[in-house]
């Protein structure tokens, strides 16, 4: 059995690994917007990384940010560092749950997870890099589970909106839902809107390393789900799509490889019937599309080579026209963003038969909010990690490595999201 334990053995709910990092600034700033939201009304926290004076800066900031002076005396510090096993052992010791926001994950976060599993404190991460969350679910899974600590990944814009999205539509859904396509469209303000590097980098080390991606999925030997209602075709590689009204591609992020992961877990563990997924990302009019086939092509064929990825990692602006940049958008700039997520279901009515009748039934959900990558991340993974310690009665019986759909299914997160910002709703 998983036991999220809140008593005063440990000092602190959470910590804050790579508080100085740059999501992880945000990640401060919304754990200080929500401490009345922890048990009995008061939420217990630190912050941890490699540089106490760094960390004494993400804490001025942020108490000038908020207006909350009290940040800088009296937030404690935590040094540990990834490379160094003792530190990691020290901070989880001192936590019931882990935020960690250092990555890419791919380089920095095994030992992290490794480090929690063995000290007792659950661990929620914001990666979108699936050969990471699958590999800790391959050699960290049944330790983690005689151990009763939950590792939660994706807890970010990568995956809640997808995953949660998926089953808040199942949930929605009077009969047997089938299969689910989701449409993300981005919205930005009249300042533009950018994404930090470090998920360029992440992008570029999963696509160069998508062979082992292939043969780490062999080994967990699944079966495939079996599907309920026609199989899901998948799209072309570029399309007009008439459910958003502009071209659209497959979306390359982590979304569908989570969203399968969940769908198992539910068919295995609550016989539920599993959802087939497609995800698929707006891209906008033509001329969007001409210079993202582009960058595309450059992007492909640049990866597949060591002289190609340093220039892609050392000029993403130049590579990606402007969409990630080393130094990240600016707070006004997320201030003007925002996200869609439109999800498209069919499904049987409560009256048919699934193996005689086509389904029919159509729903629409929405799930939208602020800007995705440091305003929605944050909110995602601190309701994500209060879910957690206020509810501990609804997550699976067993500890383990869970992506959120999995984790989260049973619990309020939906709306303690919604009352957040993230909003969930039938259109």
């Amino acid at each position: 059995m998983a036991r999220v334990d809140i008593s005063t053995s440990r000092p602190y709910h959470l910590v804050i690994f790579g508080a100085s990092g740059f999501t992880g600034q945000f990640v401060v700033e919304e754990v200080a917007r929500t401490v009345s939201e922890g048990p009995g009304g008061n939420l217990k926290w630190a912050v941890a990384g490699r540089s106490k004076q760094k960390l004494e800066k993400v804490l001025e900031k942020a108490a000038g940010v908020l207006s909350k002076p009290e940040l800088r005396t009296e937030v404690d510090i935590l040094v540990a560092d990834v490379a160094e096993e003792d530190s990691l052992a020290a901070m989880c010791k001192q936590a019931v749950i882990v935020l960690n926001c250092v990555g890419p994950y791919r380089f920095y976060g095994e030992p992290v997870v490794k480090a929690c599993v063995e000290n007792g404190a659950h661990h929620i991460d914001i990666s979108g890099e699936p050969q990471f969350l699958e590999g800790m679910q391959l050699n960290y899974s049944s330790q983690a589970a005689e151990k009763g600590v939950y590792i939660i990944g994706s807890c970010g814009f990568d995956s809640i909106p997808a995953d949660m999205g998926v089953v808040f539509t199942r949930d929605q859904f009077k009969g047997t839902l089938t299969s689910v396509e989701s449409f993300l469209t981005v919205s930005s303000g009249p300042d533009g809107g950018c994404i930090h590097d470090g998920t360029w980098q992440s992008a570029i080390y999963g696509f160069a390393d998508s062979q082992n991606l292939r043969n780490l999925r062999r080994k967990f030997n699944h079966k495939p789900l079996p599907p309920v209602g026609p199989k899901l075709k998948p799209r072309g590689a570029l399309f007009y799509s008439n459910e958003i009204q502009q071209y659209a591609i497959p979306f390359m992020g982590s979304d569908p490889s989570v969203v399968k992961r969940s769908q198992r877990f539910l068919v295995e563990e609550h016989k539920a019937t599993p959802v087939q997924y497609g995800a698929y990302a707006g891209v906008g009019g033509l001329g969007n599309t001409i210079k993202l086939m582009f960058a595309g092509m450059m992007f492909l064929l640049l990866v597949k080579f060591s002289f190609g990825r340093n220039l892609l990692i050392k000029y993403p602006e130049f590579f990606s026209f402007g969409a990630f940049t080393k130094a990240g958008p600016t707070r006004k700039q997320m201030e003007g963003s925002s996200f869609q997520m439109a999800f498209h279901g069919v499904g049987y009515t409560e009256e048919q038969d699934p193996s005689q009748d086509k389904p029919t039934t159509k729903i629409r959900t929405l799930v939208q909010g602020p800007e995705a990558g440091y305003v929605a991340t944050p909110i995602a993974m601190v309701q994500s990690a209060l879910t957690i310690l206020n509810e501990p009665a609804a997550l699976p019986k067993k500890g383990g490595v869970y992506s959120p759909g999995a984790a989260f299914s049973k619990t309020t997160l939906v709306n303690r999201l919604n009352k957040h910002g993230i909003q969930f709703s039938v259109i």
